[in-house]
């Protein structure tokens, strides 16, 4: 219910809290109870609420709801909204909202808003019903009764807990109930978030500080829920409203730079869309171009980031066809008819964000200079764009090819179990449960307390960046931006993570602190014995919810227990032990990542030419596989009673008894490599490539060829030269894929950035010559990288 309700029939306003489900503080229940209009359902009669066709005409007051309804659904039954206003009008009636408007215009409003973005008949029925078991003597059981299970699923899920019962843990825990009633029903926030922007556009009439309050909350919390929810049309609105009232000076002064956008001559975003609007005429594709202005907070950023803004900063295109194919399409024409800021393309069509949203992004320069930013999609895409999860409708109901189920005949049960049995890594899969959704739901459970769990939420909705990272088995899971190996480790194993001792990811051992990336592949290992337990250091590592908790659950059980940071080498640490065990002495974190210039963290300084510390990682078990040495690594410790291995150039026969044979580094000659060898100072024969420059040049001076060729062994050492575009952490991403390929770095060297160009040196020792296609494709695929080529050097003038 509304804070603004009041009723001439008491002394005052009605007691009942601020916005749905957030309140400060509430009068005692007694004199909540009485502001409530006393309603004798048998005095309204049945026929009101059941509707017979004889009483079947539809109020004017939901006429607006209706037109909106049937935009969407033509064929939908409109009885249930009928029986609905009629039940909502009656309970509400004597109840003003404090802008002196009839309460009734409150879940008028809130249905109305659902109605615009699509949602299904249940839902806007359970939206005009919202506030009545709150506010009203109206029960839980005569709304299932009336209008089903679903009805009364959806107005229990927004209907908040007393005050009176649960004091200053209402707010919590009526949150609290409205996540888990969302986690079996996303139409439940749904209907939240509509009551939340139909109160903060009529919050004007309340005190500043309320204002306020209600305003940070809805920052913290709904903004972030709308936005994983995928409802944006109400995400921009509420955050346009919030702008408003928490940085008043910075909204003026963003509504001032609309205003003056808006009163100049001509606009290019007009002019770009009249161009765009010819280009898709003359290739065919039938297209509807608009011209999107941007919402405040959007504008107010781009000033931020831009400085002084320009016409076509103010909005973007957007351009709705009707198939798949046809946005490429259109891609295709734009980037071919107009000049693209190709670093601006982003492709989530074929990689949809978590929320579900789909659209190709592009930008189109001007000749002027200006930039102008297009969104591409079709017409449905547009439409889950806009409302996200409401525009899935009702997404319980069966299949049209499935028997009736309790979902069809108005039993919720059956469908809201279906949903929550949807896997955790599920952003992909199950659109009614994502992923962050189910994780939520688990780790609100290990909360301790309202503050715990109310002081958590905010933290885990700001992180609103997500990403997958797969396990050796094919599932995958879904954690938030910057998330570490102990975040994985428990959200796949929950609190069996405590035996957890080290990582491998994407094969490379790891430290459980490595910070993971979008497509990562994590393999966590876990120990054998049952009373490990967790180190008070991982807090210091875990980013999600349900690490913290877990941990800190732990060791508010186990006070003495935990390892010390301090002393990592307590007697008795079997944790200690194990992860040398598993991992060596010094595993190699992924925190901070080389760029050019700075010594790599597990392979040769870049420039100097000297050999960093060797961080070779041993398996647990003698027996398995060695891992590839890390790059530049020294030889494996013999510890095992293995001798080091001594590292070895291709054997190369030349027809010449006793002479001593070089591989030429201009050109590092490697099998099946067509050879010829020349004599130099001191008998030794050097070998090269037959098309090397330094052949033709010593030709030309009368030197004899010798003949050469391969010996038997594969093993080789090579010389190649990468060019790329410069960027961070290039140099280990580079380094990283020379280590995956089992290949060991002899030097390396990166020449300074030249017109944002870089150019790495590698000599490289391969176990066996055939790889080295393989080896040179990796590299070429690490972004950035243009070109991989064998070194290729002029011969020195003699």
């Amino acid at each position: 219910m509304s804070a603004e309700a009041t009723n001439p029939a008491t002394a005052g306003p009605v007691a009942p809290p601020a916005p749905q489900a957030l309140t400060a503080s509430v009068a005692p229940a007694a004199a909540r109870r009485k502001s409530r209009p006393r309603i004798d359902l048998r005095r309204l009669g049945r026929a009101a609420l059941l509707g017979p066709a004889a009483r079947g005409k539809l109020p004017d007051a939901i006429s607006h709801v209706v037109e909106a309804h049937r935009a969407h659904h033509p064929d939908a039954d409109l009885e249930p909204l009928r029986r609905a206003y009629v039940l909502a009008e009656s309970s509400h009636r004597g109840q003003m909202r404090k802008s002196g408007e009839p309460y009734i215009t409150h879940p008028l409003a809130v249905t109305l808003i659902l109605a615009e973005l699509g949602a299904e008949t249940t839902t806007l029925t359970a939206s005009l019903l919202h506030d009545t078991v709150e506010d009203t003597e109206v029960t839980l059981d005569q709304v299932r009764e009336q209008f089903g299970e679903e009805v009364r699923y959806l107005v229990d899920g927004v209907t908040k807990l007393e005050k009176v019962d649960y004091g200053a843990a209402a707010e919590p825990e009526t949150f609290r109930k409205m996540l888990v009633a969302t986690g079996n029903d996303v139409r439940v926030m749904s209907i939240k978030l509509a009551d939340r922007l139909h109160n903060m556009r009529t919050l004007g009439v309340m005190r500043p500080e309320k204002q306020e309050r209600i305003a940070k909350v809805t920052r913290d919390v709904l903004i972030p829920l709308a936005e994983r929810l995928g409802v944006q049309a109400l995400k921009t609105e509420l955050e346009d409203l919030v702008f408003a009232i928490l940085h008043p000076e910075e909204y003026e002064h963003t509504r001032e730079l609309i205003a003056e956008n808006a009163a100049r001559p001509g606009d290019p975003l007009a002019e770009v869309a009249d161009e765009v609007r010819g280009v898709l005429r003359e290739s065919g594709i039938p297209a509807e171009v608009l011209i999107r202005p941007r919402h405040f907070v959007s504008v107010h950023r781009v000033a931020r980031k831009r400085g002084q803004l320009r016409g076509t900063d103010f909005g973007r295109l957007l351009v709705l066809v009707n198939e798949d194919a046809d946005c490429y399409g259109v891609l295709g024409e734009l980037h071919t008819c107009m000049t693209p800021v190709v670093s601006e393309f982003k492709d989530f069509i074929a990689v949809p964000k978590f929320n579900l949203y789909q659209s190709l992004h592009t930008a189109v320069a001007r000749p002027d200079g200006q930039v102008v930013e297009v969104l591409i999609r079709t017409h449905q895409m547009h439409k889950v764009a806009e409302a996200g999860v409401v525009a899935l409708g009702n997404p319980y109901a069966p299949a049209a090819d499935t028997p009736p189920s309790d979902a069809s005949t108005g039993n919720a049960s059956t469908a809201h179990g279906a949903a929550s049995d949807a896997p955790a890594d599920g952003e992909r899969v199950d659109p009614t449960r994502p992923g962050w959704l189910s994780r939520l739901l688990d780790w609100q459970q290990a909360a301790p307390d309202p503050d715990t769990f109310w002081s958590t939420l905010r933290e885990d909705l700001a992180q609103d960046r997500e990403i997958t990272v797969y396990r050796p088995d094919g599932g995958a899971l879904g954690l938030p931006e910057g998330a570490t190996c102990v975040d994985a480790a428990y959200a796949q194993y929950g609190e069996d993570a405590h035996a957890c001792i080290g990582a491998r990811v994407n094969g490379r051992l790891a430290t459980l602190s490595t910070v993971l990336r979008d497509g990562d592949t994590v393999q966590l290992l876990m120990g054998q014995d049952p009373a490990s337990e967790p180190s008070r250091e991982w807090l210091e590592h875990a980013h999600t919810p349900a690490a913290r908790i877990a941990i800190q659950r732990w060791l508010a059980t186990h006070p003495a227990g935990g390892t010390d940071p301090a002393d990592p080498d307590t007697p008795g640490d079997s944790r200690a032990e194990a992860v040398r065990a598993a991992a060596g002495p010094t595993a190699e974190p992924r925190t901070a990542s080389a760029r050019a210039g700075e010594a790599l963290p597990a392979g040769p300084e870049a420039t100097t030419g000297r050999s960093a510390a060797a961080t070779t990682a041993r398996p647990a078990d003698p027996s398995a596989p060695r891992p590839p040495a890390a790059p530049g690594a020294a030889p494996a410790s013999p510890a095992d009673g293995a001798p080091a291995a001594r590292l070895r150039r291709a054997d190369v026969l030349v027809d010449r008894p006793g002479a001593a044979v070089r591989l030429a580094g201009c050109c590092t000659p490697v099998p099946p490599d067509e050879i010829t060898g020349f004599a130099v100072r001191g008998g030794v024969v050097t070998v090269h490539r037959v098309e090397c420059t330094a052949v033709a040049h010593m030709k030309s001076r009368g030197r004899a060829e010798i003949d050469v060729r391969w010996g038997d062994t594969a093993e080789c050492r090579v010389t190649l030269v990468a060019e790329s575009f410069g960027r961070p952490h290039l140099l280990a991403d580079l380094t990283e894929a020379i280590a995956l390929q089992g290949v060991e770095i002899v030097s390396a060297t990166v020449e300074p950035p030249s017109q944002q160009r870089v150019r790495h040196t590698y000599t490289l020792q391969l176990p066996d010559a055939a790889h080295l296609p393989a080896l040179m494709r990796a590299m070429r695929d690490v972004p950035g990288v243009y070109d991989v080529r064998r070194a290729q050097h002029q011969p020195r003038a003699s």
